[in-house]
């Protein structure tokens, strides 16, 4: 049986939401677009998810909008707030998702906006003084998007009060929480957002499900071109067994946050410790004592050449994780985070990400199976 340490890439399908989804693809096959009663049937299947989704993040259901995942949705709110709401200045971290990072860089290079990237401290917090100083000067349109939780380091950004503060100066603000919704308390009108990003995959819902808060005070134009589904702001037949999944596994994992957490918590902690006492020179990234994502833990090892094979050597002996962000780490290691903080690069970094599925038994095999590998004790 193989431990599986990588819940920040994707999480396991809860048990419960994949009879969820079986019965919707048995039953439930209606186009939602089609006024005959399979078709109601199956529309009214993806009006309930959108109502379950409101209700947890205290949105309207008018503002919930489903997409194949966050990296569209991300897309989708950041480049059309440019184009439709008159955004000219964003401001960011360099320690976001590629999939914000690069829609960055593409807007910045067709000279749509300017792009500001604020300055992130050793642990990856972001600089809220020179947040405020940037926005007081601002005297154009401006859109903030800063993550909740780091997908690497695991580091968490205050949003209630980065949203505050957008709101003091009428920036519009914009929050990836592909990492902690499902996971930690999110409500849209107590942190000032004004547009959101969830996957379901990352919440123990299926791959290919996700979606976009879009406030209704901002209107932004369709993404995708077509027909008229989501209130004709993404073209394209629905997901509606992946959408029936999002809404059971964020009703699952909001029903148990409280529960899971601690559970989390407690490996994390007895991963710490393990590694701590039998392993030397090991450096822990983000911030280890607040604001940090009990899930996520980075660990970088000294170098050396049998540092360089713990990924493959851990996956051989039955154990997934990964070296960085699943968006990149098949193609090299990503650094961007790790450098923005100023890590060591020298230092072979792998991220162990746990969920509620993980044991204490998993954990115990993994610090021995890394005790055996670096030989540092």
């Amino acid at each position: 049986m193989r431990i599986y340490f990588d819940n920040a890439s994707t999480t396991p399908l809860h048990p419960d939401v994949l009879e969820t989804m079986c019965s919707v693809l048995a039953e439930d096959y209606g186009n939602p677009s089609s006024i005959h009663q399979h078709g109601r049937k199956a529309r009214s299947i993806i009006e309930q998810a959108r109502k379950s989704v409101a209700s947890i993040i205290q949105a309207s259901i008018s503002e919930i909008f489903f997409t194949s995942c966050a990296t569209e949705a991300n897309n989708m709110i950041i480049k059309n707030c440019v184009q439709d709401l008159g955004i000219k200045r964003i401001i960011s971290t360099p320690t976001e998702h590629h999939c914000i990072l690069h829609s960055l860089d593409y807007l910045s290079k067709k000279g749509r906006c300017e792009v500001i990237i604020l300055d992130v401290d050793a642990f990856g917090l972001v600089n809220i003084n020179q947040l405020e100083t940037v926005l007081q000067a601002s005297s154009v349109p401006t859109l903030v998007t800063i993550m909740h939780g780091n997908n690497e380091i695991g580091t968490m950004a205050p949003i209630r009060i980065i949203g505050g503060i957008c709101r003091q100066y009428g920036a519009l603000f914009h929050c990836d929480t592909v990492q902690t919704i499902g996971k930690y308390p999110i409500n849209v009108q107590d942190d000032h957002i004004d547009f959101l990003s969830g996957s379901a995959h990352k919440f123990h819902g299926p791959k290919g499900a996700g979606f976009a808060f879009i406030s209704n005070e901002h209107i932004i134009s369709p993404y995708i071109h077509g027909g008229a589904q989501e209130r004709n702001m993404r073209a394209g037949t629905e997901n509606v067994a992946g959408i029936a999944g999002l809404a059971k596994a964020l009703e699952i994992s909001t029903a148990n946050m409280e529960t899971n957490y601690a559970k989390i918590l407690a490996l994390r902690n007895k991963f710490k410790t393990g590694l701590s006492t039998t392993l030397d020179d090991i450096k822990y990234n983000g911030n280890q004592d607040d604001n940090f994502m009990a899930h996520v833990l980075s660990v970088s090892f000294p170098p050396g050449p049998k540092a360089e094979m713990l990924v493959m050597n851990l996956d051989s002996a039955g154990i997934s994780e990964s070296s960085g962000s699943a968006c990149t780490s098949g193609i090299e290691e990503d650094l961007d985070v790790l450098q923005a903080i100023g890590h060591n690069i020298d230092r072979k970094t792998i991220r162990f990400s746990f969920s509620a599925f993980n044991t204490e038994e998993e954990v115990i095999m993994t610090v021995e199976k890394l005790k055996s590998m670096t030989k540092y004790h």
